[in-house]
């Protein structure tokens, strides 16, 4: 009586209803495996998080540190550039007439404030600079008179027409054709009561910036207003765009992220110096290459924490579960061997208790059905053995009736002969013959042959059939795209009989315009979802069959008669085409009253494996 009783009250109810080893696999996924996943995901989150903004407070209190040593160098030199702009002695310089290069020499010489004492005692500067387009001027240490080649850059036309100072970035390139660049700062001196031009360039030394900026731990590139980078803890950096895409609209442009740079992914922050007194800005970039991949070896180990928690844990249950379901598993399994007519036990239940005892008795009951199965499968043996013998005695029939080579090489000479007498038709026949004799012999004996090969000799057959009965009838092949008949193979003499069979019988009673049609398609395969058949049809336009002549037809095809003397030849080919790939392949017919007669002959297109193969 089937039990009915509901375990809605029991608890863990649900799991009765799944195997033992699923019910504590479904144990460890709801105790273990859950709670650490959803755990493990919480901490890897948390830590990527903090790991990012810890590497990223690193990152911007490093940019702070060169963005503060930067407005203090440059405020440095600001101040500098004040005291020079308004030195009296600077002034008279400047605004005086000079007969000679030699007196601008002593003007300079005898200056109390010389300029050298700012490049001995400011280390920070590398060049100071003063040009000056007064006509009776030369060009005198860190004096120079304005040419035409410096009147036409930028930055002299700049400060030319501003009284505010500006910084920039300028190349010297030297005798080695070695480029460097220095930030600059440019501010046009005010020559009172003069009409000439002067302006003062004090460029910043790079080994001075490198000394005071420099990073062991992250690259560093700085540049000025919409200039290229002038100063890089990479050599490779300086002059090249800055790594960040900038928004000089911005008053004060930050970005904080990550790229990829050199095929690295990399962590930058970009903030914005507004420097003293000018409204030049200073964009420095700062980048950390090594931050990206520390945190995803910490996430790594993290993860392979979480892991070792789980895996561990699932190989303990795994084995606990083995050790109480595998001998329940093995029994369990040599049943359902059993039931599949499988009993040839690789495994075996030791013990002895109650499943040992199942398993005995197991043993009996297929002992005794495998004596019944040996007796059973002995008489069949022997069926089929007669069977195939008798198939390949009437095959080697059809195929040797006469010697082929004897055959062959006679008709070859009354070709020859007729060819010579002039008789083209007689050799045409001949030739045609030949061939089919030849098709003949060549796969006497053979398993299998190419459907191309089939084809061309059906349509021998075809010609050879002409020949004897004139416009009586024509023939069509049709072979579906895709199909290659090179490819498929197919038992050898397979369609002459169907063919002979359309055209002796088929269109036995036409005249004139008979038509029979060979169509090759692929269809879906009759045992398998997966693979395809190969349908040849082989149908004629004739008279058609009654339904008394057609069942009698089917009937011929399907059961052998000794004593009938018709359909022998396509009850043949049904059996062949049975015995090789199985029941499910072989003959069947269509055909209606005056409409003509179709025989549909199914092959599969993998013959690889034979029907006995895989029995």
């Amino acid at each position: 009586m089937k039990n009915t009783r509901s375990n809605k009250h029991e608890p863990f109810g649900f799991l009765k209803k799944s195997k033992i080893h699923k019910q504590l696999y479904t144990v460890y996924i709801l105790a273990v495996l859950l709670p650490v996943t959803l755990i493990g995901i919480f901490l890897v989150g948390n830590t990527l998080g903090l790991l990012t903004s810890y590497y990223g407070d690193l990152l911007e209190s490093d940019n702070l540190r060169v963005r503060t040593i930067l407005f203090e160098i440059t405020t440095q030199v600001y101040n500098i550039s004040e005291e020079l702009s308004f030195n009296k002695e600077v002034l008279s310089i400047l605004t005086g007439s000079y007969a000679s290069e030699q007196d601008l020499m002593e003007a300079v010489n005898q200056s109390a404030s010389s300029i050298d004492n700012y490049l001995y005692n400011y280390t920070e500067i590398a060049q100071l600079e003063i040009y000056c387009d007064n006509p009776n001027f030369y060009d005198y240490k860190q004096y120079h008179k304005v040419d035409s080649t410096i009147m036409e850059t930028d930055w002299y036309q700049k400060a030319s027409t501003q009284a505010s100072i500006f910084w920039t970035e300028m190349e010297i390139i030297d005798q080695y054709d070695n480029q460097y660049w220095n930030l600059c700062l440019v501010r046009k001196i005010p020559l009172v009561g003069s009409n000439y031009n002067a302006v003062l360039v004090i460029r910043l030394s790079d080994n001075y910036l490198k000394a005071r900026i420099n990073s062991q731990e992250y690259r560093i590139c700085v540049s000025v207003d919409k200039g290229s980078v002038f100063f890089a803890t990479d050599r490779a950096d300086y002059g090249k765009p800055q790594m960040v895409e900038i928004d000089y609209e911005q008053n004060y442009f930050q970005y904080t992220g990550n790229r990829e740079i050199d095929h690295k992914t990399c962590f930058l922050n970009m903030s914005t110096l507004h420097l003293y007194q000018s409204d030049s800005r200073i964009y420095i970039c700062t980048i950390n290459d090594k931050s990206y991949g520390k945190i995803i070896g910490i996430i790594r180990i993290c993860l392979l924490i979480i892991s070792m928690a789980l895996v561990f844990p699932a190989i303990l249950i795994h084995f606990f579960t083995g050790y109480f379901t595998k001998r329940i598993g093995v029994l369990r399994h040599v049943m359902h061997q059993a039931s599949n007519e499988d009993y040839e036990f690789e495994e075996i239940v030791r013990g002895q208790d109650e499943i040992s005892e199942a398993f005995a008795d197991l043993e009996v009951m297929v002992q005794k059905i495998k004596e019944k199965d040996a007796r059973m499968y002995e008489a069949l043996l022997n069926e089929q053995a007669l069977i195939n013998e008798q198939q390949r005695m009437e095959f080697k029939m059809l195929a040797s009736q006469i010697n082929p080579h004897f055959l062959y090489n006679t008709l070859e000479t009354i070709r020859m002969k007729a060819y010579t007498a002039g008789d083209k038709e007689a050799a045409t026949a001949i030739k045609l013959l030949g061939k089919s004799m030849r098709y003949v012999l060549e796969n006497n004996g053979t398993a299998l042959t190419k459907l191309k090969s089939e084809l061309d000799h059906i349509e021998i057959y075809m010609k050879i059939q002409k020949l004897r009965f004139g416009d009586k009838f024509d023939y069509q092949f049709q072979i579906e795209d895709g199909i290659d008949v090179e490819a498929c193979m197919t038992l050898p003499l397979l369609l002459q009989p169907i063919v002979e069979n359309a055209i002796l019988h088929g269109l036995e009673e036409k005249e004139s315009d008979g038509l029979v049609m060979i169509c090759i398609e692929r269809v879906p395969s009759v045992e398998t979802q997966t693979d395809t058949c190969i349908r040849i049809s082989v149908s004629d336009n004739g008279c058609g069959m009654d339904n008394k002549a057609v069942e009698q037809l089917r009937g011929n095809i399907e059961q052998k008669n000794p004593e009938r003397k018709t359909s022998i030849g396509l009850y043949n080919i049904n059996q062949r085409v049975k015995l090789c790939y199985g029941e499910l392949y072989g003959i069947t017919i269509e055909t209606e009253q005056n409409q003509g007669t179709t025989i549909i002959l199914l092959l599969p297109e993998k013959t690889d494996r034979m029907y006995s193969d895989r029995k």
